[in-house]
């Protein structure tokens, strides 16, 4: 009996044993998850709030605040697209311009300095990439109004180019094309190229371009964002609204809403309809991510 009684009790599990270490780790791994979990609803609750606000009306957009679904998305996309005869597509195109246009000329820029950043040997490398990231941690709020006075110079200041010239070097673009240069292109390829005959062009553009397509992706997608976002540049450059890009010209908007209330919708409205660009690329470019990952899994 005494047996029995032995073999029923419960067996306690001695502190050093795995259940007690694993009981002990579970407030540790409790505590980086409410973490996350806080910081993704500090990110999207905001971007919630944008896409249902955009589908109330004025009189429910100003009388009550909550997160349910209003019934006036259809007549705010109307008064949207025919608010100044098109004026908001007008904008839109000017933000397309401005963020792929931009975007692309950075993306290859800051590949080429940052590929030969890394795979060239010259007098003065590590002080230009200390400038690099002297730059990457420079605010560029501060760079604005110096921008401003050199565009007024050489005659720019209003035009397209005011907005498109600073947006070409990125240093933060550059820093990161330079650290995936380093590690994805094999320094026997390109000696072996070499050895072949290939000119140091075509060793670029042949051989390394396409093992930095991955990283080009994520400077290009980065970019975009940046340039597609950036209020300040713009706001300070020009002054014709036909120029505007979308974060400007929302601003007017809001900026006119205190003698026309109706234009706030209008502003709600079309920060919901800018945000769908960048969903919209997003989807598109992750497959370059998911081509690495698995070219990656299968060389290892």
């Amino acid at each position: 009996m005494a047996t029995l009684d032995a073999a029923a009790a419960p067996t306690r599990v001695a502190p050093g044993t795995r259940h007690g270490r694993g009981q002990a780790r579970r407030p540790a791994r409790v505590l980086p998850t409410l973490v996350l979990l806080l910081g993704a609803a500090y990110c999207l609750v905001p971007v919630a709030w944008v896409l249902v606000a955009s589908t109330k009306s004025p009189g429910e957009l100003f009388s009550t605040f909550t997160f349910a679904p209003g019934t006036g998305l259809a007549q705010n996309l109307q008064d949207l697209f025919s608010y100044g005869d098109g004026q908001f597509l007008l904008w839109a195109l000017n933000s397309l311009v401005f963020a792929g246009v931009g975007a692309v000329l950075s993306t290859l820029v800051s590949t080429a300095f940052g590929y030969a950043l890394a795979k060239y040997d010259f007098p003065g490398r590590n002080a230009i990439f200390y400038a690099v990231l002297g730059g990457v941690l420079l605010p560029g709020i501060t760079l604005a109004i110096p921008q401003y006075l050199l565009m007024t110079k050489i005659g720019l200041a209003g035009t397209y180019w005011s907005v498109l010239l600073p947006s070409i070097i990125s240093p933060f673009g550059i820093y990161l094309s330079r650290v995936y240069a380093a590690a994805a292109v094999p320094e026997e390829t390109i000696e072996a190229a070499r050895i072949d005959g290939a000119g140091e062009g075509r060793t670029f553009t042949a051989i390394a371009l396409p093992m930095l397509v991955p990283g080009m992706v994520t400077v290009f997608m980065l970019q975009f964002v940046g340039i597609w976002n950036n209020f300040l540049l713009p706001f300070v450059m020009l002054s014709d609204e036909r120029r505007y890009p979308l974060t400007v010209g929302l601003y007017t908007l809001l900026a006119k809403g205190s003698g026309e209330p109706a234009l706030y919708s209008l502003a709600v409205v079309g920060a919901a309809v800018s945000i769908v660009p960048l969903i919209a690329l997003l989807l598109v470019l992750q497959r370059f991510w998911r081509m690495d990952l698995v070219s990656g899994g299968l060389k290892g």
